[in-house]
């Protein structure tokens, strides 16, 4: 059996992005409940809503969780490198975090802080798929 303590820091990051996610879910909700929204109601799309910047933020985190998860379980699974899959998974969820925080402070939908945000988010998944494919099939990661 493989030892996971090793990649202790990429399932800290797996369990806080679902911890993050399970608490903006209701925080967005009792924005829109505020707002007279029914349960599952999108606000109106302007940046300069609240209530929309939070349900923009729920839905990115849910958006991006499941991939998260996807590629850092495979390359804890594959046996990649744990210094790597570790960084890398702390890098996605700093990443994460940062974007929530920029969609929160009203953010908008431009190449600016947010996207960059994004971008390293994006690149810390592919950079742990590629680990775990090279675990798998080239012995090294």
């Amino acid at each position: 059996m493989q030892d996971f303590a090793q990649y202790g820091h990429a399932i800290t990051a797996m369990a806080l992005m679902g911890v993050m996610t399970l608490v903006i879910g209701p925080m967005t909700a009792i924005r829109k409940s505020a707002d007279g929204l029914a349960p599952g109601a999108t606000p109106p799309q302007d940046y300069a809503n609240a209530t929309y910047r939070w349900h923009r933020a729920y839905s990115n985190a849910i958006e991006s969780t499941g991939i998260f998860a996807l590629v850092t379980l495979a390359a804890i699974l594959a046996g990649a490198t744990a210094f790597w899959v570790n960084l890398f998974a702390a890098g996605f969820f700093i990443s994460r975090v940062v974007m929530l925080v920029i969609h929160l402070r009203g953010g908008k939908a431009d190449r600016g802080a947010r996207s960059m945000a994004y971008a390293l988010g994006a690149l810390m998944c592919m950079l742990l798929a590629f680990a775990a494919i090279l675990a798998v099939f080239g012995g090294v990661a």
